[in-house]
């Protein structure tokens, strides 16, 4: 089960992640270690040669890879991206994407995601990424 829930975090998104909540982040699926989020299509986000554009989709990963770690650890809003990584396989097109993202392991300190991320349309993977988030120490 989950440590948060899809409307904790559209709150969190709304009222603190701005950049976020400006380009139209909803979460659509969280369970523990697992989560699910659409970018909204937008033509601001095209890059020359028609394509969405790198930052917008390294934006999308990263905040999967938040949802996922909030899903396992709560409310925790100081966990942080220490490491990203992202490959960009194919041109994505004029649809919305979707990341989908799993925990692949979850320590004391550090938590490390793998992302997907599809579009829409025909649900084709376009990239890529995995990172690692920083957790910090529990206070006593």
């Amino acid at each position: 089960m989950s440590k948060i829930s899809i409307q904790h975090f559209q709150d969190l998104i709304k009222n603190e992640l701005f950049w976020a909540d400006d380009v139209g982040l909803s979460l659509e699926q969280v369970n523990n270690g697992h989560a699910v989020i659409r970018l909204p299509y937008d033509e601001r986000s095209v890059r020359p040669g028609g394509t969405i554009s790198g930052p917008h989709m390294m934006l999308l990963a990263d905040a999967c890879m938040f949802a996922v770690v909030l899903s396992m650890i709560g409310d925790v809003k100081l966990a942080v991206t220490t490491n990203l990584n992202i490959n960009f396989l194919r041109k994505p097109s004029q649809s919305d994407l979707l990341a989908e993202g799993k925990i692949i392991k979850l320590g004391k300190r550090l938590a490390v995601i793998e992302v997907s991320l599809f579009t829409a349309d025909d649900n084709e993977i376009v990239a890529h990424a995995t990172g690692t988030y920083s957790i910090p120490p529990q206070t006593r």
